[in-house]
Order: structure tokens, then sequence, then C-alpha cells
């Protein structure tokens, strides 16, 4: 056993016993049985030219360089890398193959599926397709492509495609350029002798539009010279106006002030004899209520008696009446008041015994159901008790309900009174006669004893068809009775 430290760019990968497949880590102890290995995860560079053909069948080389290494952020990467390259060396031929097959593969497939032209301008877009297809292949090692570098295309010995491409695009350039310096000359002379024209025609409308202003300032000193003038005379007009208004105002003021003047003072002596009139006139009022007071005092002093005492009998007829009403009002409501406790109290009282009623036929239902429950209990003790045999059970109940008995009694009350008469056939003797001295008589009791034991077996019969009973065991039974 040993303890194992890889350095900070490496990794461990740790098999064998106690583990079930591959162990990364990056320090650990390494048990009898177990193999350990040391791998480096710093990133490789890869350079390639890549002989590729394009869509018309043209060859060029496609210099690159990639940055390659495992994906230390992924376990599962990691693992793959471990497991399918880590014996190798980084910088060994069969890795650099590997890498190199899946660039060159993928870099050929791409290529010829877009023509020269496509390559030649979208540089950057083709290498992103070529770092894509080719990234997507080296997932599967744990492989991650930290950086990509495509250089300038160039040609295979003996096609000087990109020279004359190149020879072509200088070409043109210079061409555009002269055309571009003829069309600058051009536009030069042109913006020049615009520039000439521009400066007479800007003169001309300058010195029109001065003209112009000239004028329009003359019209318009003009016209405020009249304004002015127009406005001075209004003024003028106006302010005669109002001297004359106020003259004339003054003018009627100063009549009104006289009317009011004279006016006021007839009123002044209107109302002093008005004055005079109303304090005659109260004189009089006075005297007159005097005097009416005076024959009230006479001639009604007597008649508001007789009104206070007819309105004191009138004011106790009504307090009788009212009273009265009140009483046989008060009467009626409480004759109403005792009808309605009377219903209430019938009403109670049905509701009472309906509810007296309920529940006793409530225990009477619930007594019933104890009584069926206590005879179920009862019946099914018996019938244990009897081994399950109903027969026995019916047998015991008649006999306990007395019904035998019953019947008997029944019987003996139907032929009461009938007097019947029995006659006994024997054949005890030679003649059918018993001796007059009695002899014999022994064995003649014995043959009727064996006559009626003969007839039992038919009277079971039919007792067995009409109740479906059958006999005690100690009495006999039947030989083939009806299940």
């Amino acid at each position: 056993m040993w303890y194992k430290v890889a350095k900070a760019s490496e990794l461990l990968v740790i098999t064998g016993a106690g583990i079930a497949d591959v162990k990364l880590a990056k320090k650990a102890f390494i048990w009898p049985g177990q193999s350990c290995t040391v791998f480096d995860v710093t990133p490789v560079n890869y350079s390639f030219e890549v002989n590729a053909m394009s869509a018309e069948k043209l060859s060029f080389l496609l210099p690159a360089v990639f940055t390659i290494g495992p994906r230390v952020d992924d376990e599962e990467s990691l693992l793959k890398y471990a497991k399918l390259l880590s014996h190798h060396d980084r910088e060994s031929h069969d890795v650099k193959e590997l890498v190199q097959g899946i660039i060159e593969g993928e870099t050929r497939v791409l290529a010829a599926s877009m023509t020269m032209e496509e390559v030649f301008k979208g540089t950057k877009e083709f290498k992103e397709e070529v770092f894509g297809k080719v990234q997507l292949e080296l997932n599967q090692f744990g492989l991650l492509i930290y950086n990509a570098n495509i250089k300038q295309l160039v040609d295979v010995r003996g096609h000087e495609y990109f020279s004359y491409l190149g020879q072509k695009i200088q070409m043109e350039a210079a061409n555009q350029a002269k055309i571009d310096v003829a069309e600058a000359r051009m536009k030069g002379e042109i913006g020049s002798k615009e520039r000439e024209g521009q400066t007479v025609q800007n003169a001309a409308k300058i010195d029109a539009e001065t003209k112009i202003v000239a004028t329009k300032r003359q019209g318009e000193g003009k016209k405020e010279e009249i304004k002015v003038k127009a406005e001075v005379q209004i003024f003028e007009n106006q302010k005669q106006a109002d001297v004359a208004e106020a003259n004339a105002e003054l003018a009627t003021k100063k009549a009104s002030w006289g009317q009011q003047v004279k006016l006021a003072e007839v009123e002044s002596d209107k109302a002093v004899a008005i004055r005079e009139a109303e304090l005659q006139q109260e004189v009089e009022r006075k005297n007159a209520l005097t005097q009416t007071e005076k024959l009230k005092a006479e001639f009604l002093s007597k008649a508001s008696v007789k009104y206070d005492i007819k309105v004191q009998e009138a004011n106790w007829e009504l307090y009788k009446q009212q009273k009265a009403a009140e009483a046989a009002l008060y009467e009626k409501e409480k004759a109403s008041e005792g009808q309605r406790l009377a219903s209430e109290a019938q009403s109670y009282a049905r509701k009472q015994e309906a509810d007296a009623d309920l529940y006793t036929k409530k225990r009477e239902a619930e007594g019933l159901v104890a009584l069926a429950e206590a005879q179920g209990i009862y019946i099914q003790t018996l019938l244990s008790a009897v081994g399950g045999n109903y027969n026995a059970f019916r047998d015991y109940l008649m006999i306990n309900g007395g019904m035998f008995a019953d019947m008997a009694r029944i019987n003996a009350d139907a032929v009461k009174g009938l007097q019947p008469k029995i006659s006994v056939w024997t054949n005890g003797t030679s003649g059918g006669q018993i001796a007059a001295d009695g002899a014999g008589l022994g064995g003649v009791a014995m043959k009727e004893v064996a006559s009626v034991y003969k007839a039992l077996p038919p009277l079971f019969q039919t007792v067995h068809d009409q109740t479906g009973m059958l006999p005690p065991s100690w009495m006999g039974s039947l030989t083939n009775p009806d299940p």
C-alpha cells in the first residue's frame, strides 16, 4: 500500500479490488490488488495541412492548428478519456493520428459540399462548421477543442486557383480604383461649375429679395403713419363725446336732485297728517276696546260659566265612554289572549300526546325487536340442543305449547254428549263369546291390546300424511316416511 498524489494538471486513474469500474482522484491510497495510472489533462496543439477538394473538384490545402485536451469540467468525459486514451502519451503518434483522422474526415466532407468561392469568401462560417462537426466526434473520446485556428487557404502544387483568384481581385481592385478616380475627377469638375452657377443665382436672388424687402418696408411705414393719424382723430372724437356725455349726465342729475327735494317736502307734510290720523284712530280703537270689555264683563260672564260647565260635562261623558271602550277592548284582548293560550295549551297537549304515542310505539317496536332477537336466540339454542333436527324441534314446541292436550280437549268437546256405542269383536273363543263365569278374560284383554297395537301404524301414517309429524322413536317408526 502506498499514498499517491497527482500534480495540478494530472489525475489518477485507479482500478482493481474494491472498485467497480474506474475511479478518478487527485490523491488516494493505492491498496494491494489495485492499479494506478497518471495522465496529464493539459491541452496539446495539433498542426495539420488538410488536402481537401471542393464541389468543383478543385484541390486546396487547409492549414489548421487545433488545441485539444480532455474536458476537465465533466466527470463523464474524463472517465471516457481515462478508459480510451489514458494509456497513450498525450503527444503519441496514435492520439495524433486519431485527432488528425477526425479533423481531415470532417473537413473533406464539409469542403466537398461547398464551392471554392464559398470556401474562400466564407472562411469564418467554414471554420465554425468544421469546429462543430469535429467537436461532435471528439465528444465520444472525452476530448474538447479549446481553440481552432484555420490559416489562409493554400493552392496545391500545380493548381494556381488562389493565385489567379488573387490576381483577379487585384485587377478588379485596380480597375475599381481607376473608376473611382475618374468619378471623383468628374464629380469635382461638375461640383465646381455647380458652385459657380449657384453663386450667381444666389447673388441675383439676394438682390431681388433686398428690393422686395425695401418696398415692403416703405409700404409698412406709410401704413403705420396713416394708422397713427386715424387713431389720434378717433381719440379726439372720443374725448369730445365723453365731455358731452358728462355734461348731459350732470344736467340730468341736477334735475333729479331738485325733484327729489320737492318730493321730500311733500312727503314730510303728508307724513305728519298721516301720523295724526293714525293716532286718532288708535284713540278710537282703545275706546271701543274699553267699551267692549265692559260689555263682555257684564253679559258674557254668565255664558262663559255655563259654557265651561257644559264643556266639563261633555268631557266627563267622553271620558266615561273612552273608559268603557277601553274596558271592552281590554276584555276582548284578554279573551283573545285566553283563547290563544288555550289553543297553545291544546296544541302542546296534542303534541305531548303524539310524542307519548310515538315513544310508546317506539318502545313497543324496540320490545318486539328484542323479543324477536330473544326468540331467535331461544330457537337457535333449542336447535343446537336437538342437534339441528327440525322434526324433534317441532315436536318439542308442540308438546311444550300444549298442542296435543288442546287437540285432545277439542276432540273430547267435539264428541261430548254423543254417547257413542263401542263394540269389540274378538276371536278369542271358538264361538266368539266369553264364558259366563269370566273364564278366559285375560287372554281376551291381551288380544284387544294386540289389536290396538296393530292399528297404530295406519294411525301414525295418517297423522304423518295430514301433519307431516313422525312418532317418537320409543313408539315406533314408519317404514317409508315421506322426506
